[in-house]
């Protein structure tokens, strides 16, 4: 327990400073937005391509590790597939809650798998948001427009434009070349 405590309480104490930096007002109220699209379109990309750039793609738990990966979002979208059913949730409930039952907070799990597995289990995890992500986004695009129908192409456009799927895409066709990644 203790390892697990000091592994995360980094990760909750940033959390808390942030907090209270944006309350304060600090650096600014326009700071903030740039701050959050910078790293969702270019910091955590990064680090989503490095990180399946040099992913060890010949690890034999890969396909178990992926094949649990897979199941536990099948289970959760069956799961909520017949509460949906039995409670005759219309789309815009369904949505909501099928976002928070499939959706995760990537950032702090990463930062987490990093504070507890260093970077073997980084590249492991970035593995696994190379299958999460864009399942999840097709899942949830799904639970928001079941009652309208769904098209492939309201499917595939969110997906095709995420930069996280991207990066991860860009990194295993970086790894799957061989090209590798130079220093630094």
């Amino acid at each position: 327990m203790i390892p697990l405590l000091l592994a995360l309480w980094p990760l909750f104490a940033l959390i808390v400073a942030g907090y209270v930096l944006r309350r304060q007002g600090f650096p600014s109220e326009a700071f903030w937005p740039g701050a959050e699209r910078l790293n969702y379109f270019i910091l955590f990309p990064a680090l989503l391509f490095n990180s399946l750039a040099t992913a060890p793609l010949d690890n034999p738990a890969l396909p178990r590790l992926a094949g649990a990966v897979l199941l536990g979002l099948a289970l959760v979208w069956v799961a909520l597939l017949v509460i949906k059913r039995l409670r005759a949730w219309p789309a815009a409930r369904f949505g909501a809650m099928a976002q928070g039952g499939l959706r995760f907070n990537t950032y702090l799990g990463l930062a987490a798998v990093g504070s507890l597995f260093g970077q073997e289990g980084l590249a492991l995890a970035a593995l696994m948001l190379a299958l999460m992500v864009p399942t999840v986004n097709v899942m949830s695009v799904w639970a928001l427009t079941a009652e309208r129908g769904v098209s492939a192409r309201s499917l595939l456009l969110p997906i095709l434009k995420n930069p996280l799927i991207l990066a991860c895409l860009a990194g295993a066709l970086v790894n799957f070349a061989g090209f590798g990644l130079p220093g630094g």
